[in-house]
C-alpha cells in the first residue's frame, strides 16, 4: 500500500469532522493514523491553515512568525524607551516646579 498524500483542505476537513463526530470514528473512516492526526492538529494550532500545507508553506509561516516576533520585540523596546523618557520629563518638571504651598485667604 502506497503512502497517501492529503491536501491542506482534506486535513482541515478531517480535523473539523473529528471535533464533531469524534477522533476515533473519523480516523477509522479516513484511514489516518492517530499520530498523523495529532501532528496535523498541532501544526494547525501553531501555524493555522498554512501549517497544514507542504514543508515550503510551513517554512513561510515560520518565517512570518519570526518576522512578527522581531517586530514585536522592537516595538516593546521603543515603548519602554518612551516610558523612561516620560518618567524623566516628569521628574525634571517636579524639580523645576516644586509644589508650592497655597496661600490661605
Amino acid at each position: 500500500m502506497g503512502k497517501r498524500s492529503w491536501t491542506p483542505e482534506e486535513k482541515l476537513k478531517i480535523l473539523s469532522e473529528a471535533k464533531v463526530k469524534g477522533v476515533k470514528a473519523t480516523l477509522e473512516k479516513y484511514g489516518v493514523y492517530p499520530a498523523t492526526y495529532y501532528a496535523w492538529k498541532k501544526k494547525f494550532l501553531v501555524y493555522g491553515k498554512e501549517g497544514l500545507a507542504d514543508v515550503a508553506g510551513r517554512k513561510a509561516a515560520r518565517q512570518r512568525i519570526t518576522e512578527l516576533e522581531e517586530k514585536l520585540s522592537l516595538l516593546q523596546q521603543l515603548l519602554a524607551e518612551k516610558e523612561a523618557e516620560l518618567r524623566l520629563k516628569d521628574e525634571l518638571l517636579k524639580k523645576k516646579y516644586p509644589k508650592q504651598k497655597r496661600k490661605k485667604r
